[in-house]
């Protein structure tokens, strides 16, 4: 048994205070080691960049802790039970690691939890306790963890004494502490909490019976039981943000004070329905990621990279039933699965890095580049997450057309979980093709692999035309336009290729499209436009002026690089039709997939 002990002597320090008490340490030498990544999140991330006054101790006295490398410690001579201590800077205020101040504390478990090197399948126990000051005496705790030799509802919220299966099991269970609300439902005989942490207003019995429709959906999507007995949504409240990350019984959430459905309002908001989104997406990867999972990740290695083609498939396939669940459980119609369907083809279409990275390269390289990402991303990557919810579209309508839609993508995922659950082995680089294979037939192999592989564009306009969907390119209304709206007023036929974004002084570009007619003109991204010929224009302004603009019309150009005042001459260039727009032509073809079960 490993004994942790979390607190905060002082949460407006933002240190949590940990111990961590191992009877039986190696007597020679027992490492201890933190995670530098987390499963679910693919960058390292160095939490041991945050760990002080790491210090042993034993019945004997003070013992040395010799530091390895950047996460990695021995002490040596412990002959009897041994006592770590040591702080965590908590001021991450995501979803991934942790935060704490004087309103609240977040903590994801790889990021302040070492691990006891040699018994990382020993059990483990977790005593959390709320700080000792009056202030913070009416906080409470919430984690899916289970309370030690009870259940998770005996003292619900209570602070007190968790227990973990082993310490694979102890990170994967977020905790939340301060004053919180809480929406509690049940999703086929499961409880289900959403903790709700700061400032918001909300329909709470609005967002109750919709993501009781969602979770009941997952579940039976996959079949009955479920494979938790209980399950919590911790979300994050806050005036600007946005975020989500599995857990194996629990997710942490972060969203908009805007994204969460007001008293009264009737109408599917496009924040609230994107908030829908990211809580099916979390809930989905119950099943796809936090147990079928790829092979190498059994067991993951938490000290370095770990390399899988794969993430086009949990990430994408989760990314295309998150929506496609809002549809199935009647949250949203038609139209406006159509709408975020489009959105989608849309962020791909207009990247350049579609045409110089495959959904697979880019799942293998998400460590330095898709969470790496820099101003010129679009212009080099694609994202495993957007193509390979195409991808999951493409597999989805080519195994309908091929067998009269006697089986689908929901077969694959079907068959997927049964195999994990019978054999608790992970996903191969070929299992899923082979399964599609063995399923409407091995010919179709080769068309997968040339689209996950590959790096041109995918046969969505063919696909989508046998089933009743027209699939219409358009010129973008303005930088707002996101696709998935059919145009009722002429568009632009000219743009600036970049993204403008308001500054003070002007107008900063934040990313510049290569080729287009910024860049050639010589302005970069972190450029500061003053004026064009000679007018201080706002966003709206230029936008305006872009609709009266033709093709190769120049416009003059007053920026700032740095501190330096530069003069260019841009050469407008045509714009691309790379806005989206998917509408159902033929009703009775579109119900053979978008009405199926």
């Amino acid at each position: 048994m490993i004994r942790y002990q979390i607190t905060s002597n002082n949460p407006v320090t933002h240190y949590f205070d940990v111990t961590i008490q191992i009877d039986k340490p190696d007597p020679k030498s027992q490492p201890l080691r933190l995670p530098n990544w987390m499963p679910g999140s693919y960058m390292i991330r160095d939490f041991s960049r945050n760990i002080i006054d790491l210090s042993a101790r034993s019945n004997a006295g003070d013992m040395q802790i010799t530091q390895q490398d950047k996460s990695n410690w021995t002490v040596e001579g412990a002959t009897e039970a041994l006592t770590i201590e040591y702080k965590v800077y908590a001021k991450d205020l995501s979803v991934r690691g942790a935060h704490l101040d004087h309103s609240h504390g977040y903590y994801n478990g790889s990021s302040v939890f070492l691990e006891v090197v040699g018994q990382s399948d020993s059990p483990c126990e977790v005593l959390i306790t709320k700080p000792p000051t009056a202030q913070y005496q009416n906080w409470q705790v919430a984690t899916s963890l289970p309370f030690k030799g009870g259940s998770r509802f005996a003292s619900r919220f209570e602070f007190g004494l968790f227990e973990a299966q082993d310490y694979d099991d102890l990170i994967d269970h977020p905790v939340e502490m301060g004053v919180f609300g809480c929406i509690s439902f049940e999703a086929c005989g499961v409880p289900h909490d959403v903790i709700l942490t700061g400032r918001y207003q909300c329909d709470e019995e609005r967002l109750k019976q919709d993501l009781t429709k969602v979770c009941e959906h997952h579940i039976r999507f996959f079949g009955e039981p479920a494979p938790m007995d209980y399950y919590q949504f911790q979300v994050i409240v806050v005036g600007d943000g946005y975020g989500g990350l599995e857990h194996r019984a629990s997710t942490s959430l972060m969203c908009r004070r805007d994204s969460l459905p007001l008293p009264g309002e009737a109408e599917m908001s496009d924040k609230y329905r994107d908030f829908l989104g990211l809580c099916s997406h979390e809930y989905f990867h119950t099943w796809n990621v936090k147990r079928i999972k790829p092979a190498v990740y059994q067991p993951y290695d938490l000290q370095q990279e770990v390399y899988t083609d794969l993430l086009w498939a949990f990430e994408g396939i989760t990314s295309y039933y998150d929506d496609l669940a809002l549809l199935r459980c009647g949250l949203i119609d038609e139209k406006a699965y159509l709408e975020l369907l489009s959105q989608t083809i849309t962020r791909v279409e207009r990247g350049l890095g579609r045409t110089r990275q495959s959904a697979a390269e880019s799942s293998f390289n998400t460590w330095t580049k898709f969470y790496k990402q820099d101003e010129n991303a679009q212009n080099a990557i694609v994202s495993y997450y957007a193509k390979g919810c195409l991808i999951a579209l493409c597999i989805d309508l080519q195994m309908r057309a091929k067998s009269q839609s006697a089986v689908s993508l929901d077969n694959v995922m079907l068959q997927l979980w049964q195999a994990t659950r019978d054999t608790g082995k992970g996903v191969e680089v070929d299992t899923i093709q082979a399964l599609i294979g063995s399923l409407v037939g091995s010919e179709i192999e080769q068309g997968l692999n040339d689209m996950i592989y590959g790096r041109t564009d995918l046969p969505l306009a063919q696909l989508l035309s046998s089933f009743g969907v027209s699939f219409k390119r358009q010129r973008a209304s303005g930088q707002a336009d996101k696709g998935g709206k059919l145009q009722t007023s002429a568009s632009p036929q000219v743009d600036m290729g970049c993204f403008l974004q308001e500054h003070d002084g002007g107008l900063q570009l934040m990313r510049v499209t290569e080729n287009g007619s910024a860049q050639l003109a010589g302005l970069a991204a972190g450029d500061v436009i003053i004026a064009i010929n000679d007018l201080k224009l706002n966003l709206a302004q230029v936008e305006q002026q872009l609709k009266l603009a033709n093709v190769n019309d120049v416009w003059n150009i007053h920026a700032f690089r740095r501190d330096e005042l530069n003069e260019c001459q841009m050469t407008l260039q045509a714009s691309a039709e790379t806005t989206i727009a998917l509408q159902i032509d033929n009703p009775e073809q579109a119900q053979k997939w978008l009405a199926a079960q």
